[in-house]
């Protein structure tokens, strides 16, 4: 076994790409795989290091529960009960597909956990699929950057709180008052989380409150029309849960786009996946925390299903579809109740549009600081107000466009799918990935405290072949949750956004090397300011071991010491040289 007694010198771009002087260390690994050791300064360095990180270790058990629930918790459960009721065409089938969503989650959940807790850092799904494909080079890399780059999360919320806030003004959504409502959501989001960061973490705390007491009230009121409190004519109160399956259609198109809006309403249980870098303990924490506000959430969305259904009629809830919250509260509460109650459930919505476009758009910084983007430094940079305005004017204008192209009627729709078609292929590819690991245990070094186990991860993988699967079966008639688009729409467009990541790796990684005579390395660094470390795309020209150092790091010191990484951490950068590896 060779170990070289030299240390990199190698500087990250991503040092300097926020615009301060911060040093950082490279990462060097012997032949074996092994991070080297030094003398006893360097020692030092590396107890300094694993200080300031831990001092960066900020989230707990209950603020794991809460990014988790804050991120979950946004509009599904208001505006997705009437389109499920008239996709499956019954009470039971409609509360057996929310079940059935509900164990997609907790799988997912639990396939999440394993993953978390084998790699407890930073990134989430874009550090478990570089960990388990590494062939072709860099290839999950360039294909996750189009998945982050070219959809509009944050757009859905932003349609549903113009259509709320219409409600509670007693005026009918039109063709661009709506939208026009939807826009000064997004953009008032992105303005205030990029220029005024604090202010808008405040925010969004607040209003993250406001979605859990939305939802208590309605359970409650639930509760109260089961009991038979309702403001309408005895002839004309619910009886949904009498002949609970009468209507049922159940045709394959019908559940696969129900369980999309199921799917839709759980989008999040990965959430403290993405920080447990930043999180004490992170194998418990998470482990604890995921279960915990997916178990509750899940509890919760049940008792609302059954709250819509105790207190609006099946007829009704259709009609009002995406309303069907504020007809709860009118035979409930009263007229009154229903416009004050709108207007506290588009709250909740621009309070999931600020944590959505806040953790998007430092997704963006990111890619700018890995130095995977164009024009990296831009992206990656915190000027002017200190926050990743750049990364979140990118996720702004892909949710303009996104709220603007579809026409009118079917914005939301569309956006729902959209978003959970690419979802579902990256789940799947996963799940594969994992399965793939239980049975190369050794070759991937995978032995996480915590175990999804097998039967689990086939479920969550089966599932989602599912759902790429049965968009594609014609529905029947009358059943086209589209209006005035085909029913395979956002299945070509998700598959487009996953293909344009592919087109992104061939010019990147590929035509763009050879072209200019250099090689595409990752590099793993570790921030000598907080101890954070990550990976980090260097162009090292060919025939030298010089990177390509761009001029502005010049003008920084390059630091000698090395510092080491958790076992499980070191070995991505490490090729693997068993046969069976991905």
């Amino acid at each position: 076994m060779r170990t070289p007694n030299l240390f990199s010198r190698r500087r990250p771009a991503e040092a300097t790409a926020a615009g301060s002087n911060v040093g950082a260390v490279s990462v060097s690994e012997g032949k074996d795989g092994h991070v080297l050791e030094g003398n006893d300064h360097f020692n030092e360095r590396v107890g300094e290091l694993e200080r300031k990180r831990d001092a960066k270790r900020q989230i707990g058990i209950v603020s794991a529960t809460f990014l988790i629930v804050n991120r979950v918790i946004g509009t599904g459960i208001f505006a997705t009960p009437g389109t499920i009721l008239a996709l499956s065409g019954s009470v039971g089938l409609s509360l057996f597909i929310w079940v059935t969503g509900m164990l997609i989650a907790l799988a997912g959940t639990a396939v999440f956990v394993e993953l978390g807790t084998g790699l407890p850092t930073n990134g989430g799904e874009k550090t478990y699929l570089e960990y388990i494909y590494r062939r072709p080079k860099f290839l999950v890399t360039g294909m996750y950057t189009g998945y982050v780059i070219l959809l509009g999360w944050a757009s859905g919320n932003s349609v549903i709180f113009g259509e709320y806030i219409l409600n509670a003004a007693n005026i009918e959504a039109g063709r661009w008052n709506q939208r026009g409502i939807g826009l000064a959501c997004i953009t008032a989001a992105f303005l205030i989380h990029g220029t005024a960061l604090k202010w808008g973490l405040r925010l969004q705390n607040v209003l993250g409150t406001i979605k859990i007491v939305i939802i208590l009230i309605i359970v409650v009121a639930g509760w109260v029309a089961l009991a038979g409190h309702i403001k309408l004519p005895e002839d004309e109160k619910p009886h949904n849960f009498a002949n609970a399956f009468e209507g049922t259609t159940g045709s394959a198109y019908g559940v696969v786009t129900a369980l999309y809006n199921v799917i839709w309403s759980y989008i999040g249980y990965s959430n403290a996946n993405y920080a447990l870098g930043e999180t004490r303990n992170p194998a418990r924490t998470l482990k604890i925390a995921a279960p915990l506000a997916i178990g509750v959430i899940s509890i919760l969305y049940m008792f609302v299903n059954i709250a819509y259904f105790a207190a609006v009629p099946k007829e009704e809830i259709l009609r009002a579809r995406r309303l069907v919250a504020a007809s709860l509260f009118r035979n409930v509460l009263g007229a009154g109740a229903e416009r004050a109650l709108s207007v506290f459930v588009a709250l909740s919505a621009f309070g999931n549009v600020l944590s959505v476009i806040f953790s998007q758009g430092r997704l963006v910084q990111e890619l700018g600081r890995q130095g995977i983007l164009p024009f990296s430094n831009f992206w990656a940079s915190n000027l002017p107000f200190n926050a990743p305005l750049a990364g979140l004017f990118e996720h702004w204008a892909i949710c303009v466009i996104t709220i603007l192209a579809p026409p009118p009627g079917d914005a939301y729709n569309f956006i729902l799918n959209l978003i959970s078609y690419p979802l579902a292929i990256v789940n799947t590819f996963l799940s594969a990935g994992l399965i793939y690991m239980y049975f190369h245990r050794v070759s991937y070094n995978w032995y996480p405290p915590v175990s999804a186990t097998l039967p689990v991860v086939v479920f969550f993988m089966l599932s989602n072949i599912y759902l790429i699967i049965a968009p594609f079966v014609p529905p029947e008639d009358g059943q086209n949750i589209y209006e005035s688009l085909p029913y395979w729409i956002h299945c070509v467009v998700g598959f487009a956004i996953i293909a344009a990541g592919g087109l992104y790796w061939l010019t990147w990684a590929v035509i763009l090397p050879k072209l200019f005579k250099y090689e595409l390395i990752q590099e793993k660094v570790v921030d000598d300011i907080d101890g954070w470390e990550r990976n980090v795309f260097v162009r090292r020209r060919l025939g030298t071991a010089a990177p390509l150092v761009p001029k502005h790091l010049d003008q920084h010191t390059p630091v000698e010491e090395t510092a080491p990484v958790e076992p499980h951490l070191h070995k991505i950068d490490t090729p693997l040289r068993d046969q069976h590896a991905l």
